[in-house]
């Protein structure tokens, strides 16, 4: 059983596509600084830590609206 699930996380972040890029965000700066944000955690691989993060609501993102304009 994947903890957490995949239905739980899609409450948090809206697609599969920006889960993913957020995850392997996080999971890339926790492996280089060492920084983990939860105590104890379910996972001993970064990527499940960053996921559990994401659950817990200790890691967001933001989207930035991209305004073109028409010359």
């Amino acid at each position: 059983m994947l903890y957490p699930s995949i239905d739980s996380l899609l409450n948090k972040i809206d697609s599969k596509y920006s889960l993913v890029s957020v995850a392997a965000k996080r999971a890339r700066v926790m492996q280089i600084n060492d920084d983990q944000r939860i105590a104890k955690t379910v996972s001993h691989k970064s990527v499940g830590k960053a996921l559990e993060e994401i659950n817990a609501g200790i890691l967001t993102y933001k989207v930035e609206s991209s305004e073109q304009t028409n010359a």
